[in-house]
């Protein structure tokens, strides 16, 4: 649950139907809440404005959530990072993802609230 200080989050996916679903979900939940369509807006938006946490798919064209996660964690390592996909399953993070989370996609939206949560801390 968000404290006082409402968790800012950044949503990235190319699927806007999606997008706007976890954005929907977040707010609902109390953050607050952007969404951008590709890794290069997550990077215009992230120097914009810095989120708290960054939730990003994986397998976007363009700059891949793979590549971008690799840049936040090197260039704002005090974001926290949770990766998402469809192509991979279980809890753990996929090798070579630089997150501090997965969630798999389809898990429902409760199990994305308790991932958030956790990273939150």
């Amino acid at each position: 649950m968000p404290s006082e200080t409402s968790l800012n989050v950044l949503i990235v996916d190319d699927d806007s139907l999606l997008r706007m679903s976890l954005l929907q979900a977040l707010t609902q939940a109390g953050y607050n809440v952007r969404s951008v369509d590709g890794g290069h807006a997550a990077l215009s938006e992230i120097d914009r404005e810095t989120p708290d946490l960054l939730l990003s798919d994986l397998n976007m064209p363009g700059l891949s959530g793979f590549e971008l996660l690799s840049v936040v964690k090197r260039r704002f390592p005090a974001i926290q990072v949770i990766a998402m996909s469809g192509a991979f399953f279980g809890h753990s993070v996929p090798t070579g993802v630089f997150a501090d989370a997965f969630y798999e996609k389809g898990r429902g939206v409760r199990t994305l609230m308790q991932i958030v949560a956790e990273v939150a801390g």
